[in-house]
């Protein structure tokens, strides 16, 4: 039934361009996605489908049209307008869809020309992800059936030039995905099923037209000694040349190597012989004097080089790829605690990242992806985590151009995780993996390692996430990452339970929280000899207090007004749009516990959201705060990564922006924890960290120390002296004074010469919330005793100045428009939490936007000069609110 099917390297690399013109392709090595989509139901359609993949031969006029390359069948449904994420979103609208529409197989057609066929030349299809199965049909054959071609992370390359004709058509005739049975993209948790469960053609599907000689795509390995840059690099590129010719061919092969600035590093020449149907490896060695080193954003630049390669039979070209590379290197150990230590071009590198999520219907927007880099870069995050949502290649190109780390892998739970030692843990368990979930496993570890193996941004993968693979499962994967040139870390999963014999230890633990926790947890030490799960200590993979309550003006487009009544008036409520509603963190039980017995019971809606982004700035800031001050300690604080970043739709937890890209407490909590040069709080042994994630910093810096009453009033003053050293962290001193009855506030400035390198205020009183570790669950800790803050809502009104100008810095964020916004509090009495909101003329949040500080607190009579970025003008006024100041709005 199959006609020629190549193996899946030939499934990704080579040139990608847009189609604009008939035919789709025009010459050889050029590869293109198919642009756009008829798609139906098959309920509504002929069922010979066969026939419907003839050319012409099907009116197509009732069809759903798209104009997208790739979409799944709900991502297709709301790019043809036929569904608005307003509505869909808005309120609990999603229980009343119509779900069953999905229950059925659906058709994807599409009718596209090509040249007329001269001798030596190809056709290639490739598919670089389908979720989850799909027949596949072009001019009126079957070319793959379900069987073969399945699961979503699984790209194939099907020989079509024996069915090529000037009007073609292909047919894509995709099986509703079901989590517990196919490999496919889901959320588990993370929020409520997608109606289509991701079904569809989320990755593109391509036409490619080569000689008679085909390229697989590019793998490059660098080596590049150490100390990294002070001598020469390495660099071996590879490619799979396989002869699709039913005789032999004298191949030529070239491989240029280019520097970012277009110089010409290195070309190298070779002949190589193939027999009828052969594939070889054609490999090319050249060495960069005195190479450009690519750096994490936060240690410096990020140069890249590009890899060309040309093949040519009988000096015509047969196909060509090229591939952008770094010079850099990954590696990792795991310590004496059992705990992983990466290091990147030989320095240990604290990983400081978040959990990745994709949107609901699998969407791919890379502006929008760029922002969210952009904001991770701002917060001070060098990593960002992919569970099994490793989304389109596009994103690993944007990770390499901004210096952000990328650890990937595949995701928990359902199909992906169906082994005999966690079959009986699932409520409902998947079937174990048979002889076709294998096959299935090593089509998709060879795709994806094609897709990202030439990445500098790659620290890692994860061949496993809650649960480690079977040995056998890690033998294919391990086989086909190295098969790849794979050079960074393979890790057996992200938790500790187990781990196969070819990998060890993941050195990574997956004990939670992630529920609300207090500051206090993260800096609280194991003296009773009771386990501290979450607290900072070794990598955590996924934990986090649960935080991420939206603002107000993200919470109206998707909340009813009686959603909003129910944050503040039913705490212990079930809300929709938590998790999903069979998952334990379906309301805000554990969260409000803390937010109403510490800060008292709110008295609106207003007065619930202030309160909560004091607990979730305070939340996420305690987390990184605690692990940058544990990473020189006896068993260090190797990494973290907080659950989560974002979310795949509008939600009430589980993030550090809003799914508006609206940063709140839990955004300006993380970027105050995770400055490269900072100054922090133990909340447990009142001591002062100083805190350098630089590698080139070092030197004399001073420590200002002030501590005051909710009335103003001067309670003690210090100033600690004392020398900072790059990559290191150390206590440098105790906060003298904080045993008074009521609330204080501390305030910790870091000097770097006469500037503010870190300011940063925190609400104290004598006491901290009292954890219940011996009954620690995988979610969070209990708390028996819960500190008193409620004196916050006694503090007299401040009176604050607010001045608007243009910023006199430039952002270090292409395309961002800055304006200055400086804050002069005109009163004896602190200003208590103040937040900053640019709005349009209508009144409606503009984002995405950079503050280089927010939700601030000034002492009194003091002056605070902020900045903000913007990526276009809409803008029109400054909205400013605190917990003791009357909100105020300032024109731009």
């Amino acid at each position: 039934m199959l006609q020629k099917v190549l193996v899946s390297l030939l499934a990704s690399g080579g040139l990608w361009t847009t189609a604009t013109a008939m035919p789709l392709i025009s010459g050889a090595g050029q590869k293109v996605a198919i642009p756009n989509w008829d798609f139906q139901s098959s309920s509504s359609v002929d069922k010979d489908l066969t026939k419907l993949s003839l050319a012409g031969g099907t009116d197509t006029k009732l069809w759903h049209h798209v104009e997208a390359s790739r979409c799944t069948l709900m991502g297709c449904l709301l790019a043809n307008g036929e569904y608005k994420d307003s509505e869909l979103w808005f309120s609990d609208n999603l229980n009343n869809f119509n779900w069953g529409q999905f229950a059925v197989p659906w058709v994807y057609r599409h009718e596209f020309e090509l040249p007329a066929l001269e001798k030596g030349q190809h056709f290639l299809l490739e598919t670089n992800g389908i979720s989850s199965k799909a027949d596949l049909y072009v001019n009126g054959k079957q070319i793959a059936d379900a069987e073969f071609q399945a699961g979503a992370y699984a790209g194939h390359t099907y020989d079509i030039t024996d069915l090529a004709a000037e009007a073609n058509a292909l047919l894509v005739h995709v099986y509703p995905t079901q989590y517990l049975y196919d490999f496919g993209v889901g959320f588990v948790d993370w929020n409520p099923y997608a109606p289509d469960n991701g079904t569809g053609i989320w990755r593109d599907i391509t036409v490619k037209q080569t000689g008679p000689v085909a390229m697989g795509p590019l793998s490059i390995a660098v080596d590049a000694p150490l100390p990294i840059g002070q001598h020469d690099a390495t660099v071996t590129i590879r490619a799979k040349a396989t002869n699709l010719e039913k005789a032999s061919v004298k191949l030529a092969a070239k491989a240029t190597t280019v520097s970012q600035a277009g110089t010409t590093v290195g070309t190298q020449e070779h002949i190589v012989m193939l027999g009828a149907g052969e594939c070889k490896y054609v490999e090319f060695q050249q060495v960069i004097k005195a190479p450009q080193v690519w750096w994490p954003k936060t240690w410096g630049e990020q140069p890249l080089y590009t890899a060309k390669v040309d093949f040519s039979v009988n000096d015509a070209v047969s196909d060509t790829a090229e591939s952008a590379f770094g010079v850099r290197t990954v590696t990792s150990v795991v310590n004496s605690h059992n705990d992983t230590v990466f290091t990147v071009n030989g320095y240990p590198f604290q990983v400081i990242g978040g959990g990745y999520g994709a949107d609901m219907f699998l969407r791919w927007d890379s502006t929008r992806f760029t922002r969210i880099a952009q904001y991770m870069i701002d917060m001070g995050q060098n990593t960002i985590r992919l569970e099994g949502k490793m989304e389109q290649p596009e994103l690993y190109d944007i990770a390499d151009r901004l210096g952000l780390m990328v650890i990937a892998g595949w995701e928990c739970c359902d199909k992906w995780e169906a082994w005999e030692y966690n079959h009986d843990l699932a409520v409902d368990p998947p079937p174990i993996w048979d002889e076709r979930d294998y096959a299935i496993a090593n089509a998709s570890v060879v795709h994806e390692a094609g897709v990202i193996q030439t990445h500098p941004s790659m620290l890692g993968y994860l061949v496993g996430s809650d649960y480690w693979p079977n040995d056998r499962a890690t033998k294919i994967y391990v086989e086909g990452l190295k098969a790849a040139g794979w050079q960074v870390p393979i890790i057996a999963s992200a938790a500790k339970r187990g781990y196969p014999e070819l990998l060890g230890p993941s050195g990574m633990k997956m004990e939670g929280p992630y529920d609300w926790v207090p500051p206090n947890y993260w800096f609280d030490t194991n003296e009773d000899g009771t386990d501290r799960y979450g607290s900072s200590f070794g990598f955590g993979s996924e934990l986090g207090a649960g935080v991420g309550t939206p603002e107000l003006g993200s919470l109206k487009k998707f909340l009813s007004k009686m959603d909003m009544e129910d944050l503040w008036k039913k705490p212990e409520k079930g809300l929709f749009h938590m998790s999903n509603n069979n998952s334990q963190f379906y309301d805000r039980k554990i969260y409000n516990s803390g937010l109403f017995s510490r800060f008292g019971k709110p008295t609106s809606l207003d007065d619930y959201l202030i309160k909560a982004q004091l607990t979730d700035y305070e939340a996420t800031r305690a987390e990184y705060e605690g692990y940058s001050a544990f990473w020189n300690a006896e068993r260090p604080a190797t990494g973290v990564i907080y659950w989560m970043l974002n979310n795949a739709w509008p939600s009430l937890h589980w993030n550090q922006f809003d799914h508006y890209l609206r940063p709140a407490g839990s955004y300006y909590g993380t970027k105050t924890g995770s400055r490269v040069e900072h100054v922090a709080f133990d909340y447990v042994s009142r001591g002062i960290w100083l805190i350098n994630h630089s590698l080139d910093q070092k030197g004399a810096r001073t420590v200002e120390v002030d501590l005051i009453d909710i009335h103003g009033k001067t309670i003690s003053s210090q100033t600690i002296t004392d020398e900072t050293e790059p990559n290191t962290s150390r206590k440098i001193g105790q906060v003298e004074g904080v045993d008074v009855e009521e609330v204080v506030f501390l305030r910790l400035r870091l000097f770097k010469k006469d500037k503010v390198a870190s300011r940063n205020v925190y609400w104290l009183t004598k006491d901290v919330d009292v954890l219940d570790w011996k009954n620690s669950t995988w979610y969070y800790t209990p708390v028996t005793k819960y500190v008193d803050y409620t004196s916050l809502s006694k503090m007299d009104a401040a009176s604050v100045k607010v001045t608007v100008g243009e910023s006199t810095c430039r952002s270090r964020t292409d395309g961002v428009r800055g304006k200055s916004v400086t804050l002069e509090n005109m009163s004896a009495v602190p200003a208590f939490f103040l937040s900053l909101n640019v709005v349009d003329d209508a009144g409606d949040d503009v984002v995405p936007v950079l503050w280089s500080d927010n939700y601030v607190t000034l002492w009194p009579n003091e002056t605070l000069k902020l900045t903000v970025g913007q990526w276009d003008d809409r803008a029109k006024a400054v909205e400013v609110k605190g917990f003791n100041v009357k909100p105020a709005s300032i024109k731009f």
